[in-house]
Parts: structure tokens; sequence; C-alpha cells
């Protein structure tokens, strides 16, 4: 079992990792690098990614036929790693939540014309996208409680009503696909639709006020008041919402992991420095056994969240859907990177709840990552479940076929 990288993928990572030491964790010092909503200013991004499109640095996920760096699972688990070193690091890639996700169904189910219209944009940088399932008292981890509702008209095409919220982007989306129920049937009641935002029948209600910084465009709580949809930008076939969206969250929710092994990472980097300098009664912080526990306990969870990420990574190159491998990443990366930051914020001190350092920013960012894409708990469940349907099974090696 050889864990080594492919020369070609551990040469890549090295010029993100060039990339993010050089030109990005720089600038977070600055608040100028910051818009209002505490992420990376709009005209310094576009400078960067520029710079970052020039260095063929740009939509690892990709095909290169498209203008990606189209890059397999497990080189993308590497290189999304170094990118979020710096909390500027996804989105000048391209690289970044929802749109990532996106990109990649949209590569694997949309048709010509739909890849044409509504992702090469979002491939490009022209245009963001957004994913709109979850809703009010609705759909979240259950997307079986959709009750947004698609109707057929007369004359083709359809009219869909309801309500979405905590929408990832929405405020300066482009291009969404949108899930809506079709019928009652409990497998097949949910489709998937595409829409532009200047499309009539639908409006933005509020940018919802979260506790950590936003990415661009917020989350938002969408209202459909008879928004419609021609029959060509139905997303598959009637019936296939939950297939697109099984589809869509599972690499999505593992890119999320290996962005936040990078993130916790560079807290430990970031309390490192300061516990090798940091004097107290004497001794260096970093002597002191009750530190290098605290350090030592969040690099093991970080290694742990790091090698499951990297098997499930593995499997999906293989063809396997890595369900099972997808969700205990989930859980443990999420896990990793919560203790991580909190582990260096509290041997910072004041300095760490101060915006001194990033280390406030990734701590109030940190927490949403038990929420999003499947609470812990629901991810749990999903192992139970397969642990009682597979027996020993569920512990096999290799791919499941």
């Amino acid at each position: 079992m050889d864990f080594s990288l492919p020369p070609e993928i551990e040469a890549f990572r090295r010029r993100i990792r060039a990339f993010v030491e050089d030109r990005l964790i720089p600038l977070e010092a600055d608040r100028a690098s910051y818009d209002a909503h505490e992420n990376i200013a709009p005209p310094l991004l576009a400078q960067l990614r520029a710079e970052a499109k020039a260095e063929g640095l740009w939509a690892l996920q990709s095909k290169r036929e498209r203008g990606g760096a189209e890059l397999p699972f497990i080189g993308m688990a590497v290189c999304y790693e170094e990118m979020n070193r710096s909390i500027f690091g996804p989105v000048v890639f391209n690289c970044a939540a929802p749109d990532d996700g996106n990109m990649m169904v949209m590569e694997r189910i949309g048709t010509p014309e739909q890849k044409e219209w509504w992702l090469q944009p979002v491939i490009n940088g022209d245009v963001q996208s957004a994913f709109a399932m979850t809703e009010p008292d609705g759909a979240g981890s259950d997307p079986g409680m959709t009750y947004t509702r698609a109707e057929r008209l007369p004359g083709g095409g359809w009219r869909i009503s309801g309500r979405k919220w905590f929408i990832t982007g929405a405020g300066e989306a482009a291009h969404f696909i949108l899930i809506a129920r079709t019928s009652e049937d409990p497998r097949r009641g949910l489709s998937a639709f595409l829409f532009h935002r200047d499309q009539p029948g639908w409006r933005i209600l509020r940018r919802i006020p979260i506790m950590g910084p936003e990415e661009h465009g917020g989350h938002c709580e969408l209202l459909f008041e008879g928004l419609e949809v021609p029959d060509e930008n139905l997303l598959l076939e009637e019936g296939d919402g939950l297939k697109v969206a099984q589809i869509r969250l599972g690499p999505a929710r593992l890119t999320h992991c290996m962005r936040w092994t990078g993130m916790g990472r560079r807290a430990l980097e970031i309390a490192q420095a300061h516990i090798e300098k940091r004097m107290s009664f004497g001794l260096k912080l970093a002597d002191r056994e009750s530190v290098q526990t605290m350090m030592g306990e969040a690099a093991l969870q970080l290694e742990l969240s790091r090698l499951l990420v990297m098997r499930a990574a593995w499997k999906l190159d293989q063809g396997d859907r890595a369900r099972r491998e997808i969700s205990m990443a989930k859980i443990v990366a999420a896990d990793a990177l919560h203790r991580a930051v909190d582990t260096a914020l509290q041997l910072l001190g004041a300095k760490g709840y101060s915006k001194d350092t990033p280390i406030e920013w990734m701590y109030r960012y940190a927490r949403q990552a038990r929420l999003v894409d499947g609470a812990s708990e629901v991810h749990r469940m999903v192992l139970a479940q397969e642990l009682r349907a597979r027996g020993p099974g569920f512990f096999s090696w290799g791919v499941d076929g």
C-alpha cells in the first residue's frame, strides 16, 4: 500500500502551496483585503483569480477542455488542503462551495446544451451558482420533506412555487439548480431544474445573518411565486431530483472535508509559531507537557481526517460511491477542524480572540462544519444503517463493485 503521491500531483500541490504562501496569506492581515461580509474583496479577488488562471491553477475539478485542471479526487484532496491554508484560497482557485459541487454534478449529468449555457460560465469564473434544496421547516438533511412544488404547464414546461432558505451564494449567483416536488412518489417525487436569476417569478427575501464569515452571496431565503422553467432545463428526467442531489452531495461533502483539513493545519501552524516563542513562568509554552498534549491531540485528529478523506477520494476515483467513507470523513474532519481551531485560539489567548490573526475568523467558520451538507448525527445514522445492512461487508477493503 503506497501513500506517496504521483509525481504530477505532487508538483501541482507544490505550485498551489507556493501561490498560497506567497500571494494569499500575506493579504489576510490587511483589512482592506476584506469586503463587508468578511470575505475577500471583489476587486482583489478578480486580480488574484486572473493570476491563478494564468498559472494554470484554475478549476481543479473541471475538464481541461473546459479550462480546468481535471485532477482526480486524490489530487483534489491534497490541493484543496493546500489552498485552504489561506481563508481566501478556495474561491481564488474557483474551487469553493457551492460552485465546486455544482460544476462537478453538471459535468457528470448535464446535457451538452446545459453544459454550454449553464456550466461553462461558472467554470470560466464569469458567474456564480447556487444549489437550492433546503427549505424552512422542510428539506434539509431529509430531501423527502421538500414542499416547493413544480406543476406542469399545459403547453409544456413547469411553474414553480415555494420557499428555500440558507441557499449559499444566492445573493450573487446567476445560475441555479433547484430541487422541487413533482409528485408524491416517495422515491421519484422530486425533480431538478436549472434557471437563471433574470427569469421572473422568484425573488430573494433576505440575506440571512449568520454567526460566521460568509461566502460571496451569503446564505439567502428565496420565494418562488410562479417561476416558469422550460422542459429543456430539467436536469436528467422528471423524478430524478433525489438522484441529482445524491450525485452532487457526496463528492461535494468530501471537498468540504478536503478544505477543512487545510484550515485545521493552518490553525496549528499559527499556534505552533506562537508557543515556540511565548514564555510563561520561565518556560516556552511549547515545552510544557499540557500544551504538547493539546497540540498532539489536535494533530492526531487532523491526520485521521486526512486519511479518511484520502480513502474516500481513492474510492471515488475507482468509480465507487464511497457513501460510508464520505460520511466518516465528514464527521471526523468537522470535529478535527473545530478542535484544531479551538486549540489554537486557547493557546494564543486574547490574541487568538482578537482579529490580529485569522484564528477568530476560522473559529466562527468552523462551527458550521458539523451542520452543513448533513449534520454529524445524520451521518452517524447513515453509518449505522450501512453497518446493519452490510454486516461484515461494512469493513471490506477495496471497492464495493
